[in-house]
């Protein structure tokens, strides 16, 4: 069976390879050839080459507060809100079927191969730590769960690295801060351990540069909240740690805000504007950054969008809808 008939299978191939993929989910329907195909992870890596994947930011958003005259008793739910940079479109992804009501409460989400990964947390009713895993596929629409992480862990760093998900640092149940690291495999569903970290690194943020794991800053059990100047990057293939001194400027929570510079240093996006300075969150989207913050803590958060990823370059302010206007968490780039 042709893929597309009267055309020849490369042209056939090509076409699909062009098509949105908003529209893949309704093209899995045509037949099962297309089904296997769109589903396929050398599918997913023949768009990606050709250059015809999209860039979308998947952010842990608030939803907006509806007030019954009574003052909230808890944190606001949490949903995954997506923004196209391109389009200035946003939706909100179907919950995930276990948490009807909100997402755990400071997961961690990561990317691989144009799906997105949500990770720990605390439970939004208990505020128990749980250790779920769930991976959203954007072909399908449908969340899966995934392989539960191997010990319940919060506020650590993630990042995604040649197809798996790296996870480092962070505290247990009882508040002690951590020194060991995982690498999550989405397509085999499986967890690896890694060799530990030099140090404690409790409140730490993951970041990507290249095909290295970088985990910025953070503090250790006996120096709560006293942030460390130095980061530790994992070098893949080597199974082994190095430290990088004086890599973070210090004194200040890494979580959300980290990036590299144009000079290869790392940069605080919480200094790149007063606008931002509080609370300030971004996401990479390649020619762009993604950057939400507010001018003071209480403030509105406002939303922009950076040229060039730059931290001098022009920030251009974003109108976001009335329901997608709650605070932004956290979130990362997902390259569907």
């Amino acid at each position: 069976m042709e893929l597309i008939p009267g055309l020849p299978e490369e042209i056939g191939l090509e076409c699909l390879t062009r098509l949105p993929y908003t529209a893949h989910q309704v093209a899995t329907q045509v037949c099962s050839r297309w089904r296997e195909l769109l589903e396929s992870p050398a599918f997913y890596q023949l768009r990606k080459h050709s250059g015809n994947t999209h860039k979308v930011a998947c952010l842990v958003q608030s939803l907006p507060a509806v007030s019954d005259g009574r003052k909230p008793t808890g944190p606001p739910p949490y949903r995954i809100a997506v923004f196209d940079p391109v389009s200035r479109n946003w939706e909100r992804l179907e919950a995930i079927p276990s948490y009807p009501d909100g997402l755990p409460i400071f997961c961690r989400v990561s990317s691989v191969e144009g799906k997105l990964v949500v990770m720990g947390g605390w439970d939004p009713a208990s505020w128990d730590p749980v250790k779920d895993v769930f991976v959203f596929d954007f072909t399908t629409r449908k969340w899966r769960r995934g392989k539960d992480m191997p010990s319940k862990r919060s506020f650590f760093a993630a990042g995604a690295v040649e197809g798996r998900v790296f996870v480092a640092g962070g505290h247990d149940e009882s508040k002690n801060a951590l020194r060991s690291a995982w690498a999550y495999d989405v397509r085999r569903d499986e967890w690896e351990e890694l060799c530990s970290m030099r140090e404690e690194r409790d409140e730490c943020e993951g970041l990507v540069v290249g095909n290295e794991f970088w985990v910025v800053s953070g503090y250790g059990t006996e120096h709560q909240g006293r942030f460390e100047k130095s980061a530790e990057v994992y070098e893949l293939g080597l199974n082994r740690w190095r430290l990088v001194e004086e890599a973070w400027v210090g004194d200040r929570c890494p979580r959300g805000c980290v990036d590299l510079g144009r000079d290869g240093k790392l940069i605080c996006w919480a200094d790149a504007n007063v606008a931002v300075g509080a609370g300030a969150c971004a996401v990479g989207l390649g020619e762009k950054t993604l950057v939400a913050g507010s001018s003071q803590l209480g403030a509105t958060q406002g939303l922009f969008l950076v040229e060039n990823g730059g931290q001098n370059g022009k920030f251009e302010k974003i109108d976001v809808p009335d329901q997608f206007s709650g605070f932004i968490h956290s979130g990362c780039c997902v390259e569907i």
